[in-house]
Order: C-alpha cells, then sequence, then structure tokens
C-alpha cells in the first residue's frame, strides 16, 4: 500500500496505478442520466443540425453542450 502523499506522487509521475485501484467501485459522481423528451421548432433542430455538422458532432451532443454552457453563465441580477 502507498501512503496518500505516495500516491498523489506517483499519480503525478504518471505511474500506473490500477494495483491500488479497486475500479469495478469506481463512480463517477453527477453524470446518471435521465430521458426527457423536448419539442423544438423546425427552425431550431436546423439550426442545431448546422451547428453539429460544423464541428462534427450529434445533435444531442452539441444540444447538451450548449444547455452546459448556458447553465453555467452566472447569471446577473
Amino acid at each position: 500500500m502507498k501512503t496518500a502523499k505516495e500516491f498523489d506522487k506517483a499519480f503525478d509521475n504518471n505511474e500506473d496505478l490500477d494495483d491500488y485501484i479497486d475500479w469495478t467501485k469506481a463512480r463517477r459522481p453527477n453524470i446518471e442520466q435521465k430521458r426527457v423528451n423536448l419539442d423544438l421548432p423546425k427552425w431550431m433542430i436546423e439550426r442545431l443540425d448546422q451547428k453539429a455538422k460544423r464541428i462534427g458532432v450529434a445533435r444531442q451532443a452539441i444540444m447538451k453542450m450548449l444547455l452546459a454552457e448556458r447553465l453555467e453563465m452566472k447569471t446577473e441580477g
């Protein structure tokens, strides 16, 4: 076993830490997904498709990116 300090140093040095991690118990918080249905006007879908094609991602990916950006913006007032 490594101490936390040794583990951090090994991580910083890009050493293989697989022997010290039980990946079957690893979790990524706040990424659980939930399906939603959203009706959009045709013009919005066309614009989304244009943006998605321009950067080489799927429509769903561009929607997630745009929503995440908007939600992260600081609101005024």
